[in-house]
């Protein structure tokens, strides 16, 4: 069974046909607390959203080429100090990430970052690299991070409570 929380604020709810309502609900109530929490939030990124200006098309395209100027400066940066090779970098308007990095060592950048203060560009960039280290989010993972990156915490903080109001609108 799984639970989801869309974003337009509604909750799906997957089940096997042979499960019994009982056995649903049972599984939603013991879930509640995760389930206020995420309707909570998806609330919260609706409002950000209803309320936002949408981004204009040249404005994106200012910050996809600011960001092809600014991201691969810091990664060759950073992957000097981590000491790790990577592949291709590329920049994109995404809607839900703020860079990923693939098995090969590719690496991919929201240009939406350009919006952000320069230190949480950074936190992410670090972040995209360490997975050349560790291709997860384990505890060796976050090790990696801090060492370059003590104040990790914060900044990933930041963008967790920020993120929306520069993603929303693209």
């Amino acid at each position: 069974m799984s639970l989801e929380v869309t974003s337009d604020v509604r909750v799906v709810v997957r089940a096997p046909r042979r499960m019994s309502d009982e056995q649903i609900m049972s599984f939603v109530n013991s879930k509640a607390e995760w389930l206020k929490q995420s309707v909570q939030k998806a609330q919260k990124h609706k409002e950000i959203l209803d309320s936002s200006e949408k981004i204009s098309d040249s404005e994106i395209n200012r910050l996809k080429e600011q960001a092809q100027v600014v991201i691969p400066e810091k990664v060759r940066i950073y992957a000097e100090i981590l000491q790790v090779s990577y592949g291709r970098i590329t920049v994109r308007n995404q809607k839900t990430r703020w860079g990923s990095c693939s098995a090969k060592g590719n690496l991919n950048f929201n240009c939406l970052l350009m919006r952000a203060p320069e230190q949480i560009q950074d936190y992410v960039v670090v972040h995209e690299l360490c997975h050349r280290k560790e291709m997860n989010h384990s505890m060796n993972f976050w090790r990696e991070v801090e060492k370059v990156m003590p104040d990790y915490r914060e900044r990933r903080k930041w963008l967790k409570e920020n993120g929306s109001r520069l993603i929303c609108c693209s």
